[in-house]
């Protein structure tokens, strides 16, 4: 599957006249790597999905940040919408630095999913766990500005929510 997702990512390389270089991670969603210009130095990430669902919901989560603006959350830098390519499930963004929100292939849009009450509060202890008693309330209200846009991130770990240290 990775063969896929590498081929994809060339490809779009190719068709925007620019270079694939180091990749920037992976995981159950898809590989995001930098793309590059050999002209100047213009650097963006350019994320290829495994699945056209998870592609479609961060595509409109950003699409979603964009016309509303945001760039930012409180502290946190959100990366924001370049382009896309919907036959190679391609997303391109600019990069962003820690402080950092992103990725939202698994994001539910304009509602949340419904988990039982016990779900939710195994949830919540997880994640208060991953970030701590001090760092949760700060992720909680990153959550609560996403979800004033209609963006519930359910996948939320220290990875997609990143402090600056």
């Amino acid at each position: 599957m990775d063969e896929l997702l590498i081929h994809n990512s060339q490809q779009y390389a190719e068709q925007a006249g620019r270079k694939l270089s180091e990749r920037l991670g992976s995981g159950i969603h898809g590989m995001v790597h930098v793309l590059s210009s050999s002209v100047n130095n213009d650097r963006s990430a350019l994320k290829v999905f495994r699945e056209r669902e998870s592609f479609e919901r961060e595509r409109n989560a950003y699409l979603r940040l964009r016309e509303a603006g945001i760039g930012n959350i409180g502290e946190f830098n959100v990366p924001l919408f370049l382009c896309d390519d919907v036959k190679l499930l391609a997303i391109e963004m600019t990069i962003v630095v820690r402080p950092f929100v992103l990725d939202f292939a698994g994001a539910w849009l304009d509602s949340s999913p419904e988990f039982s009450q016990d779900a939710w509060e195994f949830w919540e202890r997880e994640k208060r766990e991953q970030f701590g008693d001090k760092r949760w309330p700060i992720v909680q209200e990153v959550l609560s500005s996403l979800r004033g846009l209609g963006i519930f991130m359910i996948d939320v770990k220290p990875d997609n929510v990143a402090f600056r240290d």
